[in-house]
């Protein structure tokens, strides 16, 4: 089932400065779907159109066939799609089980239980959930930040450069907690810096370039791709 479609989407940071030339980019139910491509592709700029924060100049974004294009992010966010930036993703003087708070204000009713389950699914913020965010390690403020996004049950959850700044370990202990969330019935759409990695735990991946649409197909068959490995993998 089709869950997130755009059309020749068209954004940027001013109406002189077009990032994104025309993307087509799709996610269905269940799936993990990778972005990635060079630095300037446009890759977090689709991310951030998508969840509200820059508004399309063209194109259009639906949401289970419903429009969403130039939506308020806090609306985007109660019709189903949460977004963990790259950076600033947290508030580091609060606890953990304050951030979590923060994370379901959009819809407090529940919010109790929300909180008791991300503790539960998620054992090393439970282990620490009255320690100041700034007290945690990177991996586990990334952590941190997808359980405040996951507070409001949303379909589709976006991941903009989630490893970034991780030593393997974490970043691989990251990608594990990645695919857990999905298993649990969350689709994801990601950017992400290490596209060898994207590769392995994706079902798709859209490759931009230039803010446009370059390739796109399954995983398993990108990876295989000699031009692709070349370009993109490191040979």
């Amino acid at each position: 089932m089709k869950l997130l479609e755009t059309e020749g989407l068209v954004a940027g940071y001013s109406a002189a400065d077009e990032v994104l030339k025309g993307v087509n980019f799709t996610v269905d139910s269940g799936e993990i779907v990778a972005i990635i491509g060079p630095n300037g592709a446009g890759k977090s700029t689709l991310l951030k159109t998508i969840a509200g924060l820059l508004k399309p100049g063209h194109g259009s974004i639906t949401l289970t066939g419903q429009p969403i294009a130039g939506h308020a992010p806090r609306d985007i966010s109660r019709l189903g799609i949460a977004y963990v930036p790259q950076e600033q993703n947290i508030f580091p003087s609060m606890s953990v089980r304050e951030n979590l708070e923060m994370g379901g204000y959009i819809d407090p009713r529940g919010s109790r239980r929300r909180i008791d389950l991300a503790l539960e699914r998620f054992p090393i913020l439970g282990k620490r959930r009255r320690v100041a965010a700034r007290a945690l390690s990177g991996g586990e403020r990334q952590v941190l930040a997808m359980a405040m996004a996951l507070m409001v049950e949303p379909k589709l959850l976006l991941l903009d450069e989630p490893s970034a700044g991780l030593s393997p370990v974490a970043a691989q202990r990251l990608f594990e907690e990645i695919i857990a969330i999905n298993r649990a019935g969350t689709a994801i759409a990601m950017v992400e810096q290490n596209a060898r990695e994207a590769l392995t735990i994706a079902h798709r991946v859209y490759i931009l370039v230039d803010g446009r649409n370059h390739r796109d197909g399954g995983a398993a068959a990108l990876a295989a791709d000699p031009d692709i490995r070349r370009i993109f993998l490191g040979g």
